[in-house]
């Protein structure tokens, strides 16, 4: 079982986001999964254009980070994000790293996935933690849970939310290794199948390789 966590803090040690991060892949570990802590700030991940290229091709035309951060996301059987609020949002690093991610929503490469999602914030962790959910279930993954701060409550909150994090590390352990059903996030995670489904179909010649991944996949 291996389990990514990425955290898109430009903090580095100082940054109380990687603590949560950190603290879900403890937990993890405590019941044996293999973890890999990723920090986002080191890597390299262009805006995207809206070009549309990897709907046709499976590839992008930036030759950056993204591919080899995405070998990882694909190799993990689970996953864990964390972004500080930056203006009721991720920060800018996790936002460009979702949004390259257009050709991964379209094909559900997720799918069969578990994940969680950690925050830190001054005002309100939770809108954060609720948009990484939002794009997890996009994605195709199940979401086990997510865990926040509100730093301006001192260490004590930031230490609470630690040791939630934990908790919530090996929930997804757990998760990923009975395969837990979430049916209330199945229906929707079904739903965006079926209107990608039918939207890849009306486009099938000019987005051939997701047409052909999607027939392979035995959903066409």
């Amino acid at each position: 079982m291996r389990i990514l966590g990425i955290n898109s803090s430009p903090k580095g040690k100082a940054s109380q986001t990687r603590r949560l991060v950190q603290a879900v892949l403890d937990g993890a570990a405590s019941v044996g999964a293999e973890t890999e802590y990723v920090d986002l700030r080191k890597s390299h991940v262009e805006y995207c254009i809206g070009c549309r290229k990897c709907f046709a091709t499976g590839k992008c035309v930036f030759d950056d980070d993204y591919a080899a951060l995405l070998e990882k996301m694909l190799a993990a059987d689970g996953m864990v994000w964390g972004s500080p609020n930056y203006s009721f949002c991720v920060n800018a690093p996790m936002k460009a790293l979702i949004d390259r991610m257009a050709d991964v929503i379209h094909c559900q490469y997720f799918d069969g996935k578990y994940c969680a999602a950690v925050c830190t914030a001054g005002r309100d962790h939770g809108v954060v933690t609720r948009f990484l959910a939002n794009n997890f279930n996009d994605l195709g993954a199940y979401v086990t849970g997510t865990a926040g701060a509100l730093v301006t409550e001192g260490e004590e909150a930031v230490a609470r939310a630690e040791s939630l994090s934990f908790s919530l590390g090996q929930a997804l352990a757990e998760d990923i290794a009975t395969g837990r059903p979430y049916f209330d996030q199945r229906v929707d995670i079904d739903a965006n199948r079926l209107a990608f489904q039918d939207k890849i179909h009306q486009h099938k010649d000019q987005w051939p390789y997701q047409y052909e991944y999607w027939e392979k996949k035995g959903w066409g």
